[in-house]
């Protein structure tokens, strides 16, 4: 019998959460010597007089700094942007007049109004002062906002070997990371950002940059990578959304503080859903994926940004996965072999999360593979934005149990914990 856990906390869509996002101007190509709209709107703004200024910024302030941080150094940021933009020489503006430019150019932006969903999650870089078993982890999100935009949230929190979860507290600001690093193609090039050095993990949000990314950074894969030399770095595949197409990209840090988001090459990027195994394998990298819509494959490289064709390793067999199976996150390394997370869809569109089991030297054969789903949507978990949909990012072990956070119909979060001894001999 399934040794299941079904945690009560659960975590919902909040529109309350806010950050100050950049406002950017519908682009209309100028005509008979007109400026575009975002040179006119901050000409405007310098043409009031210092008194209608200072009154305005006043307003601004009392409005808003109370629900965000640093609103000062965003709008001050923000002004930069808009004189290197536009080409003028703000040089003798006084500082209220840049502030006030600044904030005509922001808005506030409300990144989980809509949806929190798809989570995956890892061990968090400092497992120090914890109770033995226990283990603190850092989990991430897909945030859906205005315009279904989606963004990449996080949360930190502690799982113990009883099955006690405690999630750290949100602070009470929300930060978006700060791009830094942009490469010179938009469409196609790395762009790293940072967050605050101030702000805490579980209040900094990642949201689009590039054009490539324009609608949304969607399901963050995250992965404790060990390399070959020993170094340890966080690596997460995601699709990238313009609007009108996709691509996985990867994101890559060694501190959780520095985000390098860059494109991954390669006919196996023109797909969704890719998943990384935590170390490589004879000497190269692998990663699972759906190259077809329908089956899961092994894909291989000699690079960690490029990948290329792929081996078919499971297709739908049962009921409850016969429309397609994909991957719910990178392999966990077990005893027994590599434990892949699954999702299936079946009759109605109803998603579900089941496993395979994977052999340790050749992740190519299947040792196994449930027959009944683990988790399916049932009861309160099928109502939502996308009802009786169950979906997972990645799981974690934590002593003998597989520790496992799943979005909920595309609208909330659950918990739940599996013995790893019964979903091993459930396969």
């Amino acid at each position: 019998m399934l040794d299941l856990f079904h945690h009560p906390l659960k975590l919902r869509a909040d529109p309350s959460r806010v950050v100050v996002r950049p406002f950017h101007l519908p682009w209309k190509e100028p005509t008979d010597g007109e400026p575009d709209r975002t040179e006119k709107l901050a000409r405007e703004v310098m043409r009031l007089d210092m008194r209608t200024v200072r009154s305005e910024l006043a307003l601004v302030r009392r409005d808003f700094e109370q629900r965000h941080w640093q609103t000062e150094r965003v709008f001050a940021q923000r002004y930069q942007e808009i004189e290197q933009q536009v080409g003028f020489d703000g040089s003798s503006l006084r500082p209220e007049m840049r502030q006030l430019i600044g904030a005509y150019f922001c808005h506030e932006y409300s990144y989980a109004a809509a949806a929190l969903m798809n989570p995956s999650v890892v061990r968090h870089p400092d497992q120090s002062g914890l109770q033995p078993g226990a283990v603190r982890f850092l989990m991430s999100l897909r945030a859906v906002g205005e315009g279904h935009i989606s963004s990449i949230a996080f949360r930190e929190g502690i799982i113990t070997a009883d099955r006690e979860l405690e999630l750290m507290p949100e602070p009470p600001f929300a930060t978006a990371a700060n791009s830094v690093e942009v490469g010179a193609n938009r469409l196609d090039g790395a762009v790293t950002v940072h967050r605050h050095e101030d702000s805490t993990l579980s209040g900094t949000v990642i949201f689009p940059i590039t054009e490539a990314q324009r609608n949304g950074l969607e399901d963050l894969r995250l992965v404790e990578f060990t390399h070959d030399d020993g170094r340890t770095e966080w690596l997460g595949t995601y699709t990238a959304y313009s609007g009108h197409s996709i691509r996985s990209e990867l994101m890559r840090t060694t501190d959780f503080r520095s985000f390098t988001l860059e494109p991954i090459e390669g006919d196996a990027a023109r797909n969704k859903g890719l998943a990384l195994f935590p170390r490589a394998l004879d000497g190269g990298y692998k990663m699972i994926g759906r190259q077809d819509g329908q089956n899961l494959y092994l894909i291989e490289s000699d690079r960690l940004d490029r990948w290329e064709g792929g081996r078919m390793i499971l297709e739908p067999r049962f009921p409850w996965e016969l429309i397609q199976i994909g991957n719910c996150g990178p392999p966990i390394e077990l005893d027994e072999g590599w434990l892949l997370l699954t999702h299936g869809v079946g009759a109605m569109r109803k998603y579900s999360i089941g496993a395979a089991l994977l052999d340790k030297k050749d992740p190519s054969k299947v040792l196994g593979r449930s027959r009944q789903p683990l988790i399916s949507a049932a009861d309160e978990d099928r109502e939502g934005y996308v009802p009786n949909v169950v979906y997972t990012c990645g799981g974690l072990k934590v002593g003998g149990d597989i520790f496992i956070p799943y979005g909920v119909a595309d609208s909330s979060v659950a918990f739940a914990s599996i013995s790893i001894e019964s979903l091993v001999a459930n396969m």
